[in-house]
C-alpha cells in the first residue's frame, strides 16, 4: 500500500523524524512517499520555478497514494499538510482505491485539556469524515493496515505486496 507521508519538514529535526518513521512504516509493509526524500530534478534547462516544480513532486505523491499520513502536531497545522490533506480529501470523492487520511497528533498540548487550542476545525474536519485522528504511531499503523487489508479484499491491491 502506498501512502503519502505529510508533515513540516523545514529543519533537520523534523526530516528526521519523518524518515526514522517512514522507515517503521517500511517494516509493516506500507510504502511511504516522504517528499525530502524524493529530490528536484537537477535538470540545467529546468524552466518551472521551485514551488511548481515542489506542487507537481508531490501532487504526484499524493495522487499515486492509497492514503494520507499527516503530522498535525503544533500550535498551527503546518500550511502545507493542511494543503494535502484537503488535495486528497479531494481526490478521495472519486477514487476508490483512496482509503483515508490518518492525522497523526500526539502533541498533548494541542488536544482537549491541554494548554493551546486545538486542531484547526476545517482540517479536523476533513480527516474525520474520511479517516481518523492517531495519537500514536503504533495506532496509526493498524488503520494503514487495515485499510491495506481493504485494498486487497476489494481487489485493488495483491496480497502479499507492499503497493
Amino acid at each position: 500500500m502506498k501512502i503519502y507521508f505529510a508533515g513540516p519538514l523545514f529543519t533537520e529535526y523534523e526530516r528526521d523524524y519523518i524518515s526514522t518513521r517512514a522507515d517503521i512504516l517500511r517494516e509493516h509493509g506500507i510504502d511511504p512517499f516522504v517528499p525530502h526524500e524524493s529530490k528536484f530534478p537537477e535538470d540545467p534547462n529546468e524552466t518551472r520555478s521551485r514551488a511548481k516544480i515542489c506542487l507537481d513532486k508531490d501532487f504526484f505523491g499524493i495522487d499515486g497514494a492509497n492514503a494520507i499520513l499527516a503530522l498535525v502536531n503544533g500550535a498551527e497545522v503546518d500550511d502545507g499538510t493542511a494543503c494535502e490533506i484537503g488535495i486528497f480529501h479531494s481526490l478521495m470523492q472519486t477514487d476508490p482505491t483512496k482509503k483515508g487520511i490518518v492525522a497523526l497528533h500526539d502533541d498533548w498540548r494541542t488536544r482537549i485539556g491541554g494548554e493551546g487550542k486545538e486542531l484547526n476545525a476545517f482540517v479536523k474536519g476533513c480527516v474525520e469524515d474520511v479517516g481518523v485522528i492517531c495519537t500514536s504511531l503504533p495506532d496509526a499503523i493498524a488503520q494503514l493496515l487495515a485499510w491495506k487489508q481493504e485494498l486487497i479484499d476489494e481487489g485493488h491491491l495483491a496480497e502479499g505486496t507492499g503497493s
